[in-house]
């Protein structure tokens, strides 16, 4: 099933990539590399630009890891984000890690603390921000979250579209990732964190939303030298109503194409 899914944040490159060239960032922290699919890319750009990329991943799979052996100038950190945030500054960071509201909440805070003290620009690209993990938590390693931090979850059922609990069936991790046995509340889900992240920072950051591929969210100084040209380039996809509509078509059709698959199994069980 997942070989039919888009799901990479690489999809947003178009978006991504003329940002990263609107903002000069040549320091670059990559947080969850997964396959190396938006890795690549960001070893690419950073190299054409003598910059720097660091990705964060506890468990990095061996196609990420093999795209560092002969980069000396990026670096490949085996470790939890909330555990080594706090030392590294970038000029840009793309947050595609652990999709859960305390993972989240708790990585923007401490990227906004690293700004406020090298007084660096804020620019940081969230990916998940839509359904289904914009108002639902995702836990690859759920004992990583503090109890009082984790919701109730499940890694045996999935979820739907417009159902705010789990079925049998739907989307589903198949044993790689547990989710949320209830959509929406609080402290649940990435867009959730951002939002709350972002109380008492209205005047000091903009966001920008792209309804496609899971969301793209965009976090950015309203103080950067570059914000007007970057206004400019993030707006006309902000919640833009054709691409939500897109986006509900695709997961409608993906989550069929489960639907069958599962009808499959069961008769040639």
């Amino acid at each position: 099933m997942a070989d039919m899914l888009i799901h990479s944040m690489a999809e947003h490159a178009g978006i991504l990539l003329p940002a990263l060239r609107i903002s000069g960032a040549k320091e670059i922290v990559e947080i969850g590399s997964e396959y190396g699919t938006m890795t690549r890319l960001l070893l690419e750009w950073t190299r054409s630009r003598d910059g720097r990329l660091i990705a964060v991943d506890p468990s990095p799979s061996r196609e990420a890891e093999d795209l560092f052996a002969s980069e000396p100038n990026a670096e490949l950190v085996r470790a939890r984000s909330l555990d080594v945030l706090d030392g590294i500054d970038a000029d840009a960071y793309l947050v595609d890690g652990d999709h859960n509201y305390y993972t989240v909440l708790n990585e923007s805070t401490k990227i906004w603390e690293r700004t406020r003290t090298n007084g660096r620009p804020f620019l940081v690209f969230y990916h998940d921000v839509s359904w289904p993990w914009g108002r639902r938590d995702l836990y690859y390693d759920p004992p990583s979250i503090p109890a009082e931090h984790r919701h109730s979850h499940t890694w045996d059922r999935g979820v739907t579209l417009d159902d705010p609990g789990t079925i049998d069936g739907g989307f589903r991790g198949m044993g790689s990732w547990a989710c949320a046995l209830q959509e929406g509340g609080p402290r649940n889900g990435v867009l959730t964190a951002i939002e709350d992240f972002l109380v008492g920072k209205e005047e000091e950051l903009g966001w920008i939303c792209v309804p496609a591929v899971f969301g793209l969210g965009a976090l950015f100084s309203l103080q950067a030298p570059w914000l007007r040209e970057m206004a400019a380039h993030l707006l006309p996809y902000h919640q833009n109503p054709l691409l939500e509509r897109l986006e509900r078509n695709r997961l409608e059709c993906y989550l069929n194409v489960i639907a069958w698959q599962d009808r499959w199994n069961e008769k040639a069980a």
